[in-house]
């Protein structure tokens, strides 16, 4: 299987650090949430600094609850489209998880029970968003704070099982890995190996913090060492594309380089910034 995105380092882009992906060099990939992009009468909004990167772009949807026992709205699955037309995408991602039941929105990423019943929902609204898209879809796992107490497979059973019904490609989240295996008192190597990693097309690399006996993965925080090191026991088989997952908080542009330079080292990448980056405050 050949992945959609080269190996090698990319970030997500964000409005509040524009300034600083610009002046990276050697950036394979960049992501942007898609319903960060406006929508227009013809297609979606893209912001010339994003444009102007010259990397392939991967929309990143947060809203489409394709774990829902609800229908997909077909709106949310048609700005995804537009976004990957807009941006000539090689991909769109989105989350194994739901947001919203009965009309209520969770505001947040919620876990699917794996169960038997939970995956056929989800294997038909992973084939009907696949049917719109022009492109081919990848699916994240999740940081979950809780299991259902019905669960029936494992995650990487439950994982596997889904890649095979539906095709689909597989965002891993390692910092989400390492977050479910350390609060549930796990390898969390063991348990990377477990999932089908053979569909991987990219991967998110992002930081989180212990509080009240519970590791969160905030995206505000460093990478820790230890996702990191998992990070490092994946590539020394070949690592795929990987990108840095910032989501407010942001540091100091010298320390977001040097977190970039960390991961490239973790992954066995070239490291990506440059001089002038460094020149930055």
């Amino acid at each position: 299987m050949t992945a959609p995105i080269a190996p090698g380092l990319g970030i997500g882009w964000r409005p509040e650090i524009c300034g600083i992906i610009a002046r990276l060099d050697g950036l394979q990939f960049c992501e942007v949430i898609a319903e960060s992009l406006p929508a227009r009468r013809r297609g979606v909004g893209v912001p010339d600094e994003l444009r102007s990167l010259g990397v392939p772009v991967v929309p990143h949807g947060i809203s489409l609850s394709l774990g829902g026992a609800d229908t997909v709205e077909q709106r949310r699955i048609d700005h995804l489209a537009r976004c990957a037309d807009a941006l000539g995408a090689p991909l769109v991602s989105e989350h194994v998880a739901f947001v919203r039941a009965g009309g209520l929105e969770a505001g947040h990423l919620l876990p699917v029970p794996r169960t038997e019943e939970a995956l056929d929902v989800l294997v038909r609204n992973i084939r009907r968003t696949q049917e719109c898209l022009p492109v081919p879809l990848a699916v994240e796992n999740i940081a979950a704070l809780f299991d259902w107490p019905e669960d029936e497979y494992s995650e990487g059973e439950f994982l596997a099982e889904l890649v095979e019904r539906t095709g689909v490609h597989l965002l891993l989240d390692v910092a989400n890995v390492y977050a479910n295996a350390r609060n549930r008192g796990r390898d969390a190597g063991a348990e990377l190996r477990r999932l089908p990693l053979e569909r991987v097309a990219y991967c998110h690399v992002a930081g989180g913090r212990e509080r009240d006996g519970v590791y969160h993965d905030t995206h505000t925080d460093p990478v820790p060492g230890e996702v990191l090191d998992l990070v490092r026991e994946w590539a020394s088989e070949g690592a795929p594309a990987m990108m840095l997952e910032r989501d407010g908080n942001y540091p100091p542009a010298r320390e977001l380089f040097d977190e970039l330079d960390a991961m490239a080292d973790a992954a066995g990448f070239e490291r990506i910034t440059s001089s002038t980056a460094r020149s930055l405050p």
